[in-house]
């Protein structure tokens, strides 16, 4: 998936916590977030900041709803996105299972997502 259709799918599905996300739609939609975070802390107070505070809050909620699609393309539950709240190390065991290949063919959780075809 490329960062364009990545970012539109996650969007799309801000508030679908079903189905599966490819590693390329949580990783691209990522680097968008982490970017607007960084603009976000580096411009000076004005309505430019706060439009990508505003921006990085969206996409807050999106990344978490493709966190746990994601988590379901590896065959687990979306309740192993809370593991990022023991300290120091929850962080590294979600990052781990958010980096792993996901379910080749269908799981519980739906088809899977890299094996659809794109429009052109």
């Amino acid at each position: 998936m490329k960062l364009t259709e990545s970012i539109s799918t996650c969007l799309k599905k801000t508030l679908v916590f079903e189905g599966r996300a490819s590693l390329s739609e949580f990783w691209w939609f990522q680097l968008v977030l982490i970017i607007s975070l960084w603009i976000s802390s580096i411009t000076d107070p004005s309505v430019f900041s706060i439009f990508f505070l505003g921006l990085f809050l969206i996409m807050l909620i999106s990344s978490l709803s493709a966190g746990v699609r994601r988590l379901h393309d590896t065959n687990k539950s979306g309740i192993y996105i809370t593991i990022i709240f023991i300290p120091l190390i929850g962080i590294i065991i979600l990052i781990f299972l958010l980096i792993t290949t996901g379910t080749k063919g269908k799981n519980k959780y739906g088809a899977n997502p890299s094996s659809k075809t794109t429009k052109s």
